[in-house]
């Protein structure tokens, strides 16, 4: 086996500069996107740019590997500081019939948003990413799972562009629901976070009801976030099982970047994480999130979407129908 020393090591480092130079210059842009619309997520401008560039200048080859390594090794490591935000007291503080009517809203919506899209004619693949997304914490999910599941680049970006698009509607959509159905803070709180697709977009929404309404929703959110791990180890074993020989190898149970997820759960479940530490993680989460969404956005191109068409749009109008409809009633249930 040959190994990458010097010179050869150097050229592959110096191959994916100049895209990691421009996703940075892409954060840099939807950081100050965010900070004169704050409706507007960092992450939500980031891969609108990224698209604005991908389609307006597709040409530019120099860029494709700094934007693939930040599309999957900037995602991940995003996902495992992701992890530094849960901490398994809090979500337990929810209390056992919050927890089982988060548990029941991921369920059914990911399972439901998966038939949806084969009984619209989707391919498995999308319809997999599709329901992983909606269902647990949108882009991050996507890409965790397209790491067992594999696919085509087209479907993840979909799947991608179909959570920014639909968790966007959802900024305007909750609040004005909750004008009418007179939810008390706490309730439109963990509705908007048993059901809301992004983290950033589950704290906007939220945010409009109130401190009560958004330090429920968060919790909520996260705790579905909880579930990202076990979902990806059962489709990482379905997947083992079902392969066929002769296809390669089989995909893992869980990928490394999950593994590293779990573990900063338990070191912030276990306080060895620095309170002082989780602000900054945080916002190396999110520049990491950032910078990948902005990679991912840049590969969307909008006659690919257009062919996907009516059927994807209407398979993410569905799944978000059916993920608010079950939290709702769970939590109408919960408070009357």
């Amino acid at each position: 086996m040959t190994r990458v020393t010097g010179p050869a090591r150097a050229a592959t480092a110096g191959s994916v500069l100049p895209g990691l130079l421009v996703a940075a210059a892409g954060v840099a842009v939807a950081t100050a996107v965010n900070a004169l619309l704050p409706a507007v997520s960092p992450l939500m401008a980031a891969i609108v740019l990224g698209a604005l560039m991908g389609n307006l200048a597709p040409g530019v080859t120099a860029l494709r590997p700094g934007l693939a390594f930040a599309a999957r090794r900037l995602l991940r490591l995003g996902v495992v500081l992701l992890g530094a935000q849960l901490a398994v007291p809090d979500v337990l503080a929810l209390g056992l019939p919050v927890l089982l009517l988060v548990l029941l809203t991921v369920t059914v919506t990911f399972a439901g948003t998966w038939w949806l899209g084969r009984r619209l004619g989707l391919g498995g693949g999308l319809s997999l990413l599709v329901a992983t997304g909606f269902s647990i914490c949108g882009a991050a999910a996507v890409a965790a799972m397209e790491g067992v599941a594999g696919g085509e680049e087209e479907d993840v970006m979909t799947a991608v562009a179909l959570v920014t698009l639909y968790g966007s509607l959802a900024l305007a959509v909750l609040p004005l629901a909750q004008a009418f159905l007179h939810l008390s803070p706490e309730g439109f709180g963990i509705w908007a976070g048993a059901s809301v697709h992004e983290v950033a977009q589950v704290v906007a929404v939220a945010q409009t009801a109130g401190s009560a309404a958004l330090t429920a929703a968060v919790v909520v959110k996260l705790t579905r976030v909880v579930l990202l791990a076990p979902l990806i180890a059962g489709v990482g074993l379905w997947r083992r099982r079902t392969a066929a020989p002769g296809t390669g190898g089989k995909p893992p149970v869980v990928p490394l970047f999950v593994g590293g997820f779990l573990a900063m759960v338990v070191l912030r479940s276990l306080g060895t994480v620095p309170v002082a530490l989780l602000a900054p993680l945080k916002t190396a989460e999110t520049l990491l999130f950032g910078a990948a969404l902005f990679a991912m956005g840049s590969a969307v191109r909008l006659r690919a979407l257009l062919r996907t068409g009516r059927r994807a749009v209407a398979l993410g109008a569905l799944s978000s129908a059916l993920i608010a409809a079950v939290a709702l009633a769970g939590v109408t249930t919960l408070t009357p």
